[in-house]
């Protein structure tokens, strides 16, 4: 468990340079454990790369993990990453994702973006977002460790997405954790390796980024079908920015009956 002190150098070094690395944070049988499921889940759900350039040509990912299992529950709360993130946030944060990236050989790198560039927000600000990724294998330059660029988040704007930028690799070996703020410049790396590099992506937002009021559980389903689309869409049943939202890569509309084929932004 990390100390109060290592705690507060975490926080600081993500307030400067935009991340920090927990060197072996997490439990060496939770890591194989993760590991070991994800390709269950992966056979059983008979997962396939996306094939669009921001998800992947040859990366498999697997969303909204928390129900799939009680496993997949000890990530959200682990003792070594959640207060790290409760400081760069607050300790009202919430759990945004938590998907698994498993990046295949020969896959190309990822283009360099910003987690909160849909985020209408005058940079820089404080941070809205905070993310992680846990290292299920080791992280190298090789078998596309995440790039980042230090101190972006600082930045005045967010990247020019497909624009090619110089960046350094997050390396890790497995059981570490890579933790920045959501304005970080940052990417999935190129494998040129013949093994797959797998992590999770854990990621958190601020606790004041959604409703006053929670329509979706506040409002019955039923009642909520026979709104209108645009008001279905005011109490959150709909997508933001083609992104924001979604469930599964879906709009949460369809689980009012409606069964309008979802575009996601990374599929534009």
């Amino acid at each position: 468990m990390l100390s109060p002190e290592q705690i507060r150098q975490h926080e600081e070094r993500i307030a400067r340079d935009g991340y920090s690395i927990l060197e072996n944070a997490i439990e060496p049988d939770l890591v194989d454990a993760l590991a070991d499921d994800l390709l269950r889940l992966e056979r059983e759900h008979d997962v396939r790369p996306a094939k669009n350039d921001f998800e992947g040509h040859r990366t498999w990912r697997i969303y909204n993990l928390l129900v799939h299992g009680k496993l997949y529950e000890r990530i959200p709360v682990h003792e070594n990453v959640l207060p790290v993130v409760e400081r760069v946030l607050d300790p009202g944060c919430l759990v945004s994702s938590l998907s698994s990236i498993a990046i295949g050989p020969d896959e190309k790198a990822q283009p360099i973006h910003a987690d909160d560039q849909l985020m209408p927000l005058a940079k820089p600000h404080a941070p809205t977002v905070c993310n992680t990724m846990w290292a299920l294998t080791d992280f190298t330059e090789e078998n596309g460790a995440t790039r980042i660029i230090p101190g972006s988040h600082l930045a005045d704007a967010s990247p020019e997405f497909g624009r090619q930028y110089d960046s350094i690799p997050a390396e890790m070996k497995k059981g570490s954790v890579l933790i920045w703020h959501g304005s970080l410049w940052h990417g999935g790396g190129a494998n040129r390796t013949r093994e797959r590099r797998v992590g999770i992506a854990m990621n958190y937002c601020a606790g004041y980024i959604r409703q006053q009021e929670n329509q979706q559980l506040g409002i019955p389903r039923d009642i909520a079908k026979g709104f209108s689309p645009r008001l279905r869409e005011l109490v959150g049943y709909g997508v933001y920015k083609m992104l924001i939202g979604h469930i599964d890569k879906r709009s949460p509309v369809e689980l009012l009956g409606d069964e309008r084929p979802s575009t996601m932004v990374w599929d534009r």
